[in-house]
């Protein structure tokens, strides 16, 4: 369902683009808006990873460097069965982190000396995981294309006003102009803002699956998100565009589950987690009881209970 709301979302997007491009010069004025999108998107594709990373300063770091983080995201590599990505530290007291990268084979992980300094290992690796899940479900592509899509929607909205008001061709005149300069945009972002609140839950998930225990991703939640409310992230306010990108928002550093916010509502996220979890202990009481019922003899059961027990997590 998340993977459809998605594709839905982006055909929306696409399709007011050209709608745009259309209702300013006709079937030239689409065709031009379709070749503009084309050529914003295979640039994003190629270089956003590396324009991000510079945006917020991040720089890449070693096992020599950063031995725990490092260790920690070679661990969840291993369990999430992808290719160690780049690992990135930003120097910046909030609480954060994201991943970047066209596909799993040139993907980036980067977290704020914040988040690693408050964060617990265990936690750490809740939120790295969410971020693999990302890398795995190819969320960071989806959203470049999304963020690009809806800044070349605001970018042909301006011009707008100047080509397409003056053109009698124009079928909306220039008050239905000055009407497409503000609802354009604005639409743009109510989709970008849906497909990142829909990308999250089912990274929230994943993540859990990659490490094991959902737990660990919402202790980190609940930490993170009151610390990012209060600790200003500067290079984040200076590059809005780019918010949706990281597990907390950075700007207000909470949301809430309506059409302007770029992240689900915390409470929300954690909750869907110890759900999860409640989900994953019942159904290991469940498979621990068939299986010792199932047994000829009593130390055969509590060998198969002690493998059960540790099934689940990178570090057993």
């Amino acid at each position: 369902m998340n993977y459809f709301k998605t594709s839905i979302l982006l055909a929306a997007m696409t399709g007011l683009f050209l709608a745009i491009g259309y209702m300013m010069a006709g079937q030239g004025g689409m065709l031009i808006a379709f070749a503009v999108a084309v050529a914003m998107n295979v640039f994003s594709y190629w270089n956003s990873d590396k324009l991000v990373l510079r945006m917020h300063g991040a720089q890449e770091v070693d096992a020599k460097t950063a031995p725990e983080y490092y260790e920690i995201v070679r661990q969840l590599a291993e369990n999430a069965e992808l290719p160690m990505p780049r690992v990135y530290v930003m120097q910046n007291p909030q609480p954060n982190a994201f991943a970047t990268g066209r596909n799993p084979e040139n993907s980036a992980v980067a977290a704020t000396t914040g988040l690693l300094e408050i964060l617990s290992p265990e936690e750490v690796a809740g939120v790295m995981a969410h971020e693999f899940a990302h890398i795995k479900n190819r969320d960071t592509l989806i959203m470049t294309i999304t963020a690009t899509l809806a800044g070349a929607i605001s970018m042909i909205a301006n011009f707008a006003l100047f080509f397409g008001g003056r053109r009698n061709s124009n079928p909306l005149g220039l008050l239905g102009t000055l009407a497409l300069m503000i609802l354009a945009p604005l639409a743009a972002s109510l989709v970008q803002m849906t497909i990142s609140r829909t990308r999250e839950y089912a990274a929230d998930k994943m993540g859990a699956e990659i490490c094991g225990r959902p737990m660990w991703l919402a202790s980190a939640l609940n930490k993170i998100s009151g610390a990012a409310h209060d600790i200003e992230n500067i290079p984040a306010e200076n590059n809005p565009a780019t918010a949706h990108m990281f597990i907390i928002n950075p700007l207000i550093g909470k949301g809430m589950d309506n059409l302007f916010s770029t992240h689900p509502n915390t409470e929300n996220r954690i909750a869907a987690l110890q759900e999860l979890a409640q989900q994953w202990q019942m159904e290991d009481q469940i498979t621990l009881s068939d299986t010792i019922s199932g047994t000829p003899g009593p130390w055969d059961g509590q060998q198969n209970l002690q493998q059960q027990a540790s099934k689940r997590g990178p570090w057993g």
